[in-house]
């Protein structure tokens, strides 16, 4: 489409970050569009039009990541983490406290550059952070208190908290997606009472009483993932201990919660074991469920539950939608050895396989056709590197660096780029052409199974062991790959030749 925004990709080492344009690349290299600026963090709003970074000496800087120039800067003393609302409208800061009850989170409007709102936060983690949570198009916003969630105007902050919904013991809580209509709530289990996961309207007059609710026992915390259209809840119940002793990590359970209440129960999942990566597609209408216990499973279900289609078994942790909805991303990172196969979907068929070893990221070009990996700092010391494959997982570049902390895609709304069904057409044409035209001649490629079966992992050798290995072979005259080499070989001869001169002059004797 020629309306579409090009691809950009931010990438920040050491010194700072930089930003390049994205792929297609000319000459297969991409080209700088911003020179690095030294900070410590950088950060996106979610819907691209601002890039957040933090500086030395307590300075926030925020860009128009179009243009890609500063405009506001916030110098805030002890700041130790910022945020950005998700259409760039604030700034939310948190600042280590100094006395009790100093209001040491603060929201600032990044257009006036003027403070908005603040409160009194004793400290931050990943669950509480940020304090202050909106909804994607930022018509609503609320923050967690003690036995309640506060509702606060994002047009208006003056207006102070303008409702609240009292649930006693909450201890996190997750706002729908666009409309940002419900809200799901936790409440661990406590003096021999369940725990439970609640969901409230936000409108007035529907915060009284939860629309849909569901309890467990055997409950430390849980993970929300509403779907695209605030219909449908799915929550991943984790307890630290597994009752049945198979897990050494504990137990997991996947449920799902409808917002009017017709469904609340546990997702069928065909195989014991814990589950790994769930996520909605980007229509919302289906979601994928990577579970069990090694090799692990991976099915795709619709927003009823249904079982719609069974990709099979293999080294699998991570599950990444397209944008587009059409193309899935199955893939095995962190612990596992970085297997990826990428399915389409709409026809139930792999598109092709690859592998990226020590992936610690990985997201999808917003237009759906890239899929970029890195393995960064601080989880890896070493091999610090991004790679960007096509949507058929066939490898588009590859660069290693010293020390990298942040790849990712600049966001932009998928809506905004076209279709990619016609260019899978396209490739899957190319492809039959590819397999027709075998044979004809030596100079003719060949072409790569679509799903090349996995080789099976070598049994890890300690280095003493390789080096012994190494000994022998060169003691005894065997390689380590079981052939003997040139000088192995001429011994063995000369050895054989002694051995058969000495059985002839024995016999020789004995006449």
């Amino acid at each position: 489409m020629s309306s579409s925004p090009s691809l950009e990709i931010l990438v920040r080492e050491a010194e700072g970050f930089t930003v390049w344009n994205g792929p297609p690349f000319t000459n297969g290299q991409p080209t700088l569009k911003l020179e690095r600026v030294s900070c410590s963090n950088t950060k996106f709003s979610v819907d691209g039009s601002k890039l957040m970074a933090m500086k030395s000496d307590g300075i926030i800087s925020i860009y128009d990541a179009t243009s890609l120039t500063e405009v506001r800067s916030f110098p805030i003393a002890n700041v130790t983490a910022a945020e950005l609302s998700p259409c760039g409208t604030y700034l939310q800061t948190f600042q280590k406290p100094t006395t009790p009850q100093e209001k040491n989170v603060s929201i600032w409007n990044i257009e006036t550059g003027d403070l908005a709102h603040s409160h009194y936060q004793k400290s931050i983690t990943k669950a509480s952070w940020p304090s202050i949570r909106f909804c994607l198009d930022e018509s609503s916003a609320c923050r967690l208190a003690t036995n309640e969630i506060q509702f606060f105007d994002p047009k208006d902050f003056s207006k102070g908290i303008t409702s609240r919904i009292r649930v006693p013991g909450v201890a996190a809580f997750e706002l729908s997606k666009t409309p940002a209509s419900h809200v799901a709530v936790f409440v661990p289990e406590s003096k021999g009472s369940p725990g439970s996961v609640q969901i409230f309207g936000c409108g007035e007059g529907l915060q009284s009483q939860p629309s849909a609710r569901r309890s467990f026992f055997r409950c430390s915390s849980v993970q929300f993932s509403w779907n695209h259209g605030s219909t449908g809840l799915l929550v991943v119940v984790q307890s630290d201990v597994d009752k049945t002793n198979q897990s050494y990590y504990g137990e997991t359970k996947l449920h799902y919660l409808t917002i009017d209440g017709t469904h609340e129960g546990l997702v069928p999942l065909r195989k014991e074991g814990p589950v790994h990566d769930v996520q909605w597609s980007f229509s919302g209408s289906e979601f994928a469920v990577v579970y069990g216990f090694m090799p692990a499973c991976v099915t795709i279900f619709d927003k009823n539950c249904k079982p719609l289609m069974e990709i099979g078994e293999g080294p699998y942790n991570t599950l990444r939608w397209n944008p587009k909805g059409r193309v899935l991303c199955v893939a095995g990172f962190g612990n596992l050895p970085g297997d990826m196969a990428f399915w389409d979907v709409v026809n139930k068929k792999q598109l092709g396989s690859n592998k990226a070893e020590w992936s610690v990221t990985s997201e999808w070009s917003p237009d759906g056709r890239y899929f970029l990996t890195a393995s960064t700092a601080p989880r890896r010391q070493i091999d610090n590197g991004m790679k960007i494959f096509n949507y058929d997982g066939k490898r588009y570049f590859k660069k290693m660096f010293e020390r990298l902390y942040q790849a990712e895609w600049k966001p932009e709304s998928p809506d905004r780029f076209g279709d990619i069904s016609e260019l899978i057409k396209s490739v899957e044409t190319l492809k039959l052409g590819e397999g027709k035209s075998q044979g004809q001649g030596s100079a003719q490629k060949k072409a790569v199974a679509p799903n090349p079966i996995a080789q099976k992992p070598a049994a890890y050798r300690p280095p003493h062991a390789k080096h012994a290995a190494a000994v022998q072979a060169e003691l005894l005259g065997v390689s380590t790959g079981g052939e003997m080499s040139k000088n192995a070989l001429k011994n063995k001869k000369k050895r054989e030749k002694k051995k058969a001169a000495d059985a002839a002059a024995a016999s020789g004797a004995n006449a």
